[in-house]
């Protein structure tokens, strides 16, 4: 769901739900996801499926090469915006199904199907099978369209014919913003999206008149498939993950993926490029894979104690009341990944864990499974619309909604709400 709740952000951030405790966490939290969705979708130009879309926007706005620079410039920008109303209509339509979405995507069986079909698209970037676009929609796209509403309209086709080849990339983001129940957030981050996937064939809009001919995609782009055919097969590890009787058993797994990429791309496979800088590339990619492999594993391997957890129950409540000790309820599930690393993170940090101990009640509620009727009516009772929800209650037993967590919180900021709420009852 969003980034936790806190004071002093603008009223923008909290009508979406998506403010933080401070506005530096809000900062780098929310402005480096947006960051990471737009390269993103710039990288997903990359991908051979979309280069022929390349050649029709140059055509396109090649006629209007004559026109002035102003004109071409709210020609293009026309074209971006219809871009991304497709993508962004897909956040909104997530978000707004959430509770059903996100229901249906637990289901083991929902889970494994959908990384088979992942697994099945990864093998036709391997080159296993061809997917190509559909020639009606590439006829579509290639059609004259006048005036704005036109640059409009070409803007919102060529989103149409670009779908069948970033649908795979999108399908977890469409997942985390099911979730999210949030329809701000969803239009953000498509949008977002969007306009990275868009703005390389925007400049070449606006530049078309001036091009004498265009890029060649050269044998490199056969590796970049390859690329992206790893990254659909590390998406469904990581969709059938919670499936894992440990969370360490998941997560290696999914390292053993990055692991076998690196040697893949980087030492066997024989693509060659026309530059000694694409041997250098793949060399590069492999050691990245192994060091990337290796950050994620041995952490998990060499990590402390975490928090001792009890399952929730009102008589916890009513003892931690009257020995006058605040209370820290934890909402997660298996499938959340901001729930499994604040577990593995900030609940396993040292410092943390002594001041749990030492002040406090730690109570989870655990919610990977529905269906249970007590979680039922504790999700309705603290009003918890999505995982992670962190709820902080003070020595008599009262919640602190200004505390409340609703996302990943680094150690340090933790401690600072667990001493806040540890204080104010001294």
């Amino acid at each position: 769901m969003g980034l936790p709740t806190a004071k002093g952000l603008g009223s923008l951030a909290q009508a979406s739900g998506i403010a933080a405790p401070g506005a530096t966490l809000f900062q780098s939290g929310l402005l480096l996801t947006l960051l990471g969705v737009f390269l993103g979708g710039l990288a997903l130009n990359l991908t051979p499926c979309i280069y022929p879309l390349i050649p029709i926007t140059v055509s396109y706005f090649g006629g209007r090469g004559g026109e002035r620079a102003g004109l071409l410039g709210v020609h293009t920008l026309l074209f971006l915006l219809g871009l991304a109303v497709i993508n962004s209509t897909l956040g909104v339509v997530a978000a707004l199904t959430g509770g059903l979405l996100g229901s249906v995507l637990q289901h083991p069986a929902v889970l494994v199907t959908i990384a088979v079909i992942l697994v099945g698209l990864a093998l036709s970037f391997f080159g296993l099978w061809e997917l190509k676009l559909p020639g009606f929609l590439t006829q579509a796209a290639s059609r004259s369209y006048s005036g704005y509403g036109g640059s409009l309209f070409m803007g919102v086709t060529l989103g149409v014919v670009a779908a069948p080849c970033i649908g795979p990339f999108v399908l977890g983001l469409l997942t985390y913003v099911a979730s999210t129940g949030n329809p701000y957030l969803g239009f953000l981050l498509f949008f977002v999206l969007s306009i990275g996937l868009g703005l390389p064939l925007t400049i070449l809009a606006f530049f078309s008149g001036k091009l004498d001919r265009l890029p060649r995609s050269g044998e490199w782009m056969i590796w970049v498939r390859k690329l992206f055919g790893w990254v659909l097969v590390a998406m469904a590890a990581y969709l059938v993950k919670p499936l894992f009787p440990s969370h360490l058993a998941g997560m290696i797994l999914f390292s053993a993926i990055i692991l076998a990429a690196g040697v893949h791309l980087g030492f066997i496979d024989r693509t060659k490029g026309t530059s000694r800088v694409f041997g250098v590339v793949k060399k590069s990619f492999g050691i990245g894979a192994f060091a990337l492999a290796a950050y994620i594993v041995i952490p998990l391997v060499t990590t402390s104690p975490g928090v001792a957890w009890q399952p929730y129950s009102e008589q916890l409540i009513q003892q931690a009341a009257k020995m006058g000790k605040p209370v820290i309820i934890d909402f997660y599930a298996d499938w959340c990944s901001p729930c499994v690393k604040l577990d593995q993170v900030t609940f396993h940090d040292p410092k943390v864990v002594g001041e749990a101990e030492a002040e406090f009640v730690m109570l989870k509620v655990d919610l990977t499974q529905k269906g249970n009727p007590l979680h039922e009516g504790l999700l309705a009772q603290y009003d918890v619309r999505g995982v992670p929800t962190v709820v902080f209650l003070d020595r008599q037993g009262r919640e602190r909604p200004d505390l409340r967590v609703v996302n990943y919180l680094p150690p340090a900021q933790m401690l600072e709400l667990m001493r806040e709420i540890r204080e104010a009852g001294s």
